[in-house]
């Protein structure tokens, strides 16, 4: 094939880590309609089918935004053609957006087909942006195609199949892209690639995924900002509100206070990023994700009903929401820091407490139940590093 002749590489500098570019936080607008969409769809699909096919569609929006973090990691958004190739992602990341609430239903074709198109497209751009520069990139991304490609037989059937069947179809389109990572991305004639060659700038990744964390509090807080406008400012709706937002500032101080700077300093000193961006930035950080956004709908569940009855609903969100957040920090701390983050687990067991006793509460307790649950992890982290640089809470 025919390559650009012009290297679009990031450039490497010793002891300098490449800025996230304007461009990038432009094209992560897109994410911020998609996450609204599929906390709006959570909400409005509260069933175990709904559950179900929410959590399908996030890891399909996260698995797009990670590879795109992975190609902005090595090639450089500066340069014209990655711009243009980022644009081209960003309109079929809005076509996706807007059709995650029917893509079991009649925008199916439209949501498979701007996934795919994203998938393979940057993938094919990748092999004619490194075919003259980099040997060692092409030959992985492709294999990533490779992988890519099949996947997309199975996104593109399922968007033709019955709904019932569809979501099987697209499940196993799902398991082949996450498995391919830990598979080395082995084809036969390509062998496989290894984390040494994915030679990542680790304090790059690192924000660009803070960022993503940030898009998703930042619709969080939208979206309870947006529900309160609406509603009758009295004393049960004006707790309810309040007890959002310091959740959400809790769920920020949690990730951001100590364990983001830490991880990013020990990921751009790593001996192997590629492994560390692999596990800790690429599956990890899908977890933390998730419970931003399930947080969310229990936020806007209290908020709509404070003083009502609390069904299985309201549990499963206002506490299964902050405690997936903290299983994923947990094993971002882990992974990332090599600390084990006792807090977290003391914040679980409060929550699991609050799960038994939570039909016994009314919503609005529960909802400051839970934010109490999350601020208390997050005094009892910044505590427990006062005075001390420890890598291991006492």
């Amino acid at each position: 094939m025919a390559g650009l002749r012009a290297n679009v590489l990031r450039p490497r500098r010793p002891h300098e880590h490449a800025r996230v570019t304007f461009v990038e936080l432009f094209f992560d607008l897109v994410f911020v309609f998609a996450i609204t969409q599929l906390s709006h769809s959570l909400l409005e699909h509260f069933t175990a089918a709904g559950v179900a096919q929410t959590a399908l569609l996030l890891c399909g929006v996260w698995w797009l935004w990670i590879y795109t973090c992975w190609v902005t990691n090595w090639v450089d958004p500066q340069t014209a053609p990655v711009r243009i190739m980022l644009f081209a992602l960003m309109l079929a990341g809005l076509v996706l957006s807007t059709s995650i609430p029917q893509a079991f239903d009649s925008r199916g074709v439209a949501f498979a087909a701007a996934y795919v198109f994203i998938q393979v497209g940057r993938s094919l751009f990748m092999l004619w942006a490194l075919h003259r520069h980099s040997a060692a990139h092409f030959r992985n991304f492709q294999r990533i195609a490779a992988w890519l490609a099949l996947s997309g037989v199975f996104w593109i059937a399922g968007a033709f199949a019955a709904p019932e069947v569809r979501f099987g179809l697209w499940l196993a389109a799902l398991a082949i892209e996450y498995a391919g990572p830990w598979a080395g991305f082995w084809t036969p004639g390509l062998g496989r690639s290894s984390t040494a060659d994915w030679d990542v700038e680790g304090a790059h990744m690192a924000e660009r995924c803070g960022l993503f964390i940030i898009i998703a509090l930042g619709e969080s807080i939208l979206v309870t900002g947006a529900t309160f406008a609406k509603m009758d400012w009295n004393a049960a709706t004006v707790a309810a509100f309040t007890a959002a937002f310091v959740g959400s500032v809790a769920m920020w101080w949690v990730y951001f206070n100590i364990g983001a700077e830490r991880a990013e300093h020990n990921f751009a000193t790593s001996a192997d990023p590629g492994r560390v961006a692999r596990l800790v930035y690429t599956y990890v950080h899908l977890l933390i994700v998730a419970g931003i956004v399930v947080t969310a709908v229990g936020d806007e569940l209290v908020l709509a009903h404070p003083a009502g009855h609390t069904d299985i609903r309201m549990v499963i969100a206002a506490v299964g929401g902050p405690a997936l957040f903290l299983l994923g920090n947990i094993l971002f701390k882990q992974f990332g820091t090599g600390r084990r983050a006792l807090s977290h687990w003391v914040g679980l067991f409060l929550l699991a407490l609050l799960a038994i006793v939570a039909y016994r509460l009314s919503p609005l307790a529960l909802g400051i139940a839970a934010a109490a649950a999350l601020v208390v992890v997050a005094i009892w982290e910044t505590r427990s590093f006062r005075g001390a640089s420890h890598t291991i809470e006492h």
